[in-house]
């Protein structure tokens, strides 16, 4: 995962309508609450204030140099004064990054003992915010805003929030799958127009034979194999159970050399995500499966069964929470089965192998156990279970005409009983509003089994990002009905047709 120097500009509109002394006031206003929101903490990324904007030219010039600028993630918006909008319309027609309209102003109150014109022509933001509103929902932009005082912790933990967003739009163009084989013969979720996901997200889904990144896996030294397998003994449990410990080693091994394999492969060519596909395995021994959730671990995207749509979201949405304090994990998911006891209802989340141990709560374990799936020798795995709490599980969808992408809030608990003879990684959650609804809703909006699952976004910075990639969102959360959702969805055919 690498960081990149990401930072978002701050600017501020006015006009010389006032004189001199107002606009050195509003540069100084501006200046400080950069200088403050900056010292907050709060905030993931460094804004950057820019001079007052008054004119075409200069609002131009700044959105341009907004574009070419690498290390600008987006435009932070806010008019101190009255900006008369019709200035800003090229600077916006060709801007093509994320946009902030932050709705503020300097002061939180009203000074009701000294306030005068003057004071009112200077702070109007509640007069200059609308004018510039209004011309960006003229124009059709998508833009996210957010109103409060500058200064209130919740207006700064929201703009945090859509800087992760932010940030999620810029990268999503630089996402690039590797597919090793292809899509699950005769299965439909997992396929989709990849030449129109290009256009939409910027993501590039290139295939390969298997046998290509085989002969990576085969360069790989014993040397380097051997340390690494020592790093999985020192850092997992070992678990056993009553297999020959040489035999158990050399199982592990090989996933060893299939991680170091994939990923000089991956890191030459460049590609952040990687499907895989237990039908078309080539010259692997085993199918990837500790290297896998190794290598999601490190920040790769990842979808099994040739699932590009899901390893592509996966790799976005690590991307948006990196380094993020307190974070409890982001991962590939597939819906398994149902405990349909009252009360106790839930979904049981797992895959044959690949499960990030970013989500893991406790110890994880490695075992050797056979697979029926994939014709090969039994492959090694961590096992461990998922934390709890809230989180979202995603599924981004082909229609046909058009993407959409479905969000479902969920609550992560502990089954009640363990599972001792599922040799796996596990997840068990209740989806919102309870079982019935949530997977009726699923069901309705044409939901995958496969999921793109993250304790660490929210709803709102997912449907952010799908409103500024311009595709559909469904949500499915504690205010969901069935016949809200059966509507929204015929409302959705007719708003998204093309």
């Amino acid at each position: 995962m690498e960081n990149k120097n990401y930072k978002f500009w701050f600017a501020t509109g006015s006009q010389d309508l006032y004189g001199d002394e107002c606009l050195a006031n509003v540069a100084a206003h501006a200046k400080q609450m950069v200088a403050e929101l900056n010292a907050s903490g709060r905030l993931p990324f460094e804004i950057v204030w820019k001079p007052t904007l008054i004119d075409n030219a200069t609002i131009r010039q700044t959105f341009a140099d907004a574009n070419n600028d690498p290390e600008c993630a987006g435009v932070i918006t806010w008019m101190h004064t009255f900006s008369p909008a019709k200035s800003w319309i090229l600077g916006l027609s060709e801007y093509r990054k994320p946009l902030l309209h932050l709705h503020t102003q300097f002061n939180e109150e009203i000074p009701y003992d000294t306030i005068d014109m003057d004071f009112m022509n200077e702070n109007q933001s509640a007069h200059g915010d609308r004018e510039y509103g209004h011309i960006v929902t003229r124009m059709g932009i998508e833009r996210k805003v957010i109103m409060g005082h500058w200064a209130d912790a919740k207006v700064q933990d929201r703009i945090a929030s859509w800087m992760r967003t932010a940030i999620g739009i810029m990268e999503s163009s630089h996402i690039r799958v590797c597919r090793v084989a292809d899509n699950m013969r005769n299965v439909a979720v997992t396929e989709g127009d990849k030449v129109e996901a290009q256009i939409k997200f910027g993501w590039e889904i290139d295939a390969y034979p298997v046998n290509e990144i085989v002969k990576y896996v085969e360069d790989v030294s014993k040397g380097d194999v051997d340390a690494l397998t020592q790093e999985y003994y020192d850092k997992y449990d070992i678990l056993l159970e009553g297999r020959n410990e040489k035999e158990f080693r050399e199982h592990v091994a090989v996933q060893a050399q299939i991680e170091l394999g994939f990923e000089k492969f991956l890191t030459e060519k460049n590609y952040q995500a990687i499907v895989t596909h237990f039908g078309d395995l080539g010259a692997l021994k085993q199918l990837p499966g500790l290297a896998i959730q190794r290598l999601m671990e490190k920040g790769y995207g990842f979808g099994a069964e040739g699932d590009w749509k899901t390893a592509a979201m996966v790799r976005l949405m690590k991307v948006m929470t990196a380094g993020k304090k307190d974070a409890k994990g982001t991962s590939f998911m597939e819906d398994y089965t149902y405990n349909l006891v009252p009360g106790k209802e839930g979904i049981l989340q797992a895959h044959m192998l690949e499960v990030c141990p970013t989500i893991s709560d406790g110890p994880i374990g490695i075992k050797v156990c056979p697979l029926s799936m994939g014709d090969r020798e039994d492959p090694a795995r961590l096992v461990f279970t998922a934390k709890e709490g809230p989180a979202i599980a995603t599924s981004l969808i082909d229609l046909g005409d058009r993407f959409r992408l479905i969000i479902n809030e969920v609550d992560v608990k502990k089954t009640d009983k363990p599972m001792p003879k599922l040799p796996v990684a596990t997840a068990f959650w209740t989806p919102k509003p309870n079982l019935q609804t949530g997977a009726e809703s699923w069901i309705y909006a044409g939901g995958a089994h496969h999921t793109a699952f993250t304790y660490d976004l929210s709803t709102e910075q997912m449907a952010d990002w799908a409103a500024a990639m311009g595709i559909e969102v469904v949500y499915i959360d504690a205010d969901t009905t069935i016949r809200g959702l059966r509507n929204e969805l015929r409302w959705n055919e007719i708003a998204f047709r093309k």
